[in-house]
Order: C-alpha cells, then sequence, then structure tokens
C-alpha cells in the first residue's frame, strides 16, 4: 500500500471531471484526476456530438473527450489511470484508496463518476450500439429527424423522450411493460394527447432488428400476456428505462437520494461533507448534458479553490492566534 497526499483530487473523467481539471489547474492547485473505469465517460459511447457549443459542424465523442483531456494536461493536470474503490470521510483530510491498493489524503475532493445508463440486457444493444439504439433522445433524436422510432420506457424520462421525438419523428412507438405508465398524470396526458405516438401495452422487446450497413432496421415486440409478435419498422430506438449513478462508494458518507443521486447545497457543487464537491451526472438527473456537466465541473473547482483558500485563511489566523 502506497500513501500520498494532494490538494485536489478529482475522481472521475468526462465534461465534469476535465472541466474541474482545467479550472483547477490554472489556479495553481494541481489537481490529480482518476480517470475511473470509463475514461472520458458516457460521451465515448456517442458517436456525433452536435449540441455542445464550440462545434460549428458537430464532433466525434471520444474526439471531443480527448480535446478536454489535452486541454487538462496543458495546464498541468496529473492525469492518472485508475479506479477509486473506498472511501474515508470521517476525518480531515479525506482518505480516497485507488484501485485498493494506493491510499491518498486529499485536502479536497471534486466527485465527477457520473451515471450509466440501464440498458434492457439484449445482445442486439451492443450490437447495434450507436447504429441506432440510444439511451438519449435530446443528444442523439435529431438524426432521426423524419424516420420512424420507438422508446422503451414507462416513467417521466420515457415520456419526456417520446414526446421529444415526436416533434421530430413522423411515428414514435412507446413500449410500455405493464398495462400502465409510472410517468406523472401531466405527462401521460402529453403522451396520449400527441398524435404520432402509439402506446403499445403489456409489450417487451424481443430483439432489435437491423444490419451491419444501416444499423437497425426494426424491433421484435412481443405482448406479454397474449404472446402476439409484432415487428416495428424503426430507424431509432432509445432506452429509457433510467440511470444508475456511480455513487455506491459514496454511500453511508454523502447525502443521497433515493436512487443513489448525490445531494449538493442548491446553486452550489457542496455535499454534506466539508470539502467534498459533487459534479456532473452523478449528481444530476435531471439534464445529463455534456454542456451541463461542464458547467458544474467548473463550479466544482471553483468551490473547492474558495475552500482551500478559506482553510488556509484559518489555519495562518490560527499560528497567528498562537
Amino acid at each position: 500500500m502506497t500513501t500520498e497526499n494532494v490538494k485536489v483530487l478529482i475522481i472521475g473523467s468526462g465534461p465534469a471531471g476535465y472541466t474541474a481539471a482545467i479550472y483547477a489547474s490554472r489556479a495553481g492547485l494541481s489537481p490529480v484526476l482518476y480517470t475511473g473505469g470509463q475514461p472520458g465517460g458516457q460521451l465515448t459511447t456517442t458517436n456525433d456530438v452536435e449540441n455542445y457549443p464550440g462545434y460549428p459542424d458537430g464532433i466525434n465523442g471520444p474526439q471531443m473527450m480527448v480535446d478536454f483531456q489535452k486541454q487538462a494536461e496543458r495546464f498541468g493536470t496529473d492525469l492518472r489511470f485508475g479506479l477509486a474503490t473506498k472511501v474515508d470521510f470521517s476525518s480531515y483530510p479525506h482518505k480516497v484508496w485507488i484501485d485498493d491498493k494506493h491510499e491518498i489524503t486529499a485536502e479536497s475532493v471534486i466527485i465527477s463518476t457520473g451515471a450509466s445508463a440501464k440498458y434492457l440486457g439484449l445482445p442486439s444493444e451492443q450490437t447495434f450500439a450507436n447504429k441506432g439504439v440510444s439511451a438519449c433522445a435530446v443528444c442523439d433524436g435529431f438524426f432521426y429527424k423524419g424516420k420512424s422510432v420507438a422508446v422503451v420506457g414507462a416513467g417521466d424520462t420515457a415520456a419526456e423522450e417520446a414526446t421529444y421525438l415526436a416533434n421530430l419523428c413522423p411515428k414514435v412507438y412507446m413500449i410500455v411493460r405493464r398495462d400502465e405508465m409510472r410517468a406523472s398524470k401531466i405527462m401521460q396526458e402529453r403522451v396520449k394527447s400527441t398524435p404520432n405516438i402509439e402506446i403499445l401495452w403489456d409489450t417487451e422487446t424481443e430483439e432489435i432488428l437491423g444490419n451491419d450497413e444501416v444499423g437497425v432496421t426494426g424491433a421484435r415486440v412481443v405482448n406479454n400476456k397474449t404472446g402476439e409478435k409484432r415487428e416495428l419498422e424503426v430507424s431509432g430506438f432509445f432506452v429509457a428505462i433510467g440511470h444508475k449513478p456511480n455513487t455506491d462508494i459514496f454511500k453511508g458518507w454523502l447525502d443521497m437520494d433515493e436512487t443513489g443521486y448525490l445531494k449538493v447545497k442548491p446553486g452550489t457543487s457542496h455535499t454534506n461533507i466539508e470539502g467534498v464537491f459533487a459534479t456532473g451526472d452523478a449528481a444530476d438527473k435531471v439534464y445529463r448534458q455534456a454542456v451541463t456537466a461542464a458547467g458544474t465541473g467548473c463550479m466544482g473547482a471553483l468551490d473547492a479553490e474558495r475552500f482551500l483558500a478559506e482553510k488556509e485563511f484559518e489555519m495562518s489566523t490560527a499560528e497567528v492566534a498562537e
């Protein structure tokens, strides 16, 4: 076991982590960033990003994260590959273990661990990932303008994605596993009153259809009460059954909601533990966009900078008092 002292530790990469690193390194805080299990986060699984400001022609998701990484490293970020496996926030400075073998004591911790989209578990989901299968209609819906699509899910997110896509696509199939939706009443009414959304009740997806050349061409669904099967002709298949924030190692230490999203003080990135800040999708279950994640990454770095400055001032005044 090795040990190390760090002023600013950033756990996780992606837009939030890299932006926090850019701001922290420019402030002379010598941040150390551990990329986590998926360096670059969810954007590394997205082919085309067209809604991030500053890229008028769009950009490949993995390349965008390379750009973020290079910018962070340019200002002196110590970027390392590794996964935070345990934390101890019971005393200050905070303790974080990387890969169960490297112990870090950190004066401030910026959490940017993100969230992972939940999928149905079909092999064809992986086969057609980025070829018609998506977990974000706001991110990818534009690519299916004028084409028929399907949305799986029954909650508010699924309802929002279906109505969003209905403005772009002539036909939206909403695949609902039960005979009712979990979405709020107003969202249900919005879906039901949208003429080009067809709700398939008591229906589950059996297989996503397509080929290597064009990607998704359809979906085979089955009614779980009658056993009747049907093939939908769709070019896009959107999975909207929720996200799981990557926050398990913080349970028992940080306040979080029932699904694991970290709670922050409104308008800040401050958690309930002094010197620990939450950014990006780990603390955002509403927007989950690259641009909002980057914004909270900036907030996390600025909050950490102010916190460290206050700590330094407290220590200096305490020394004078002695």
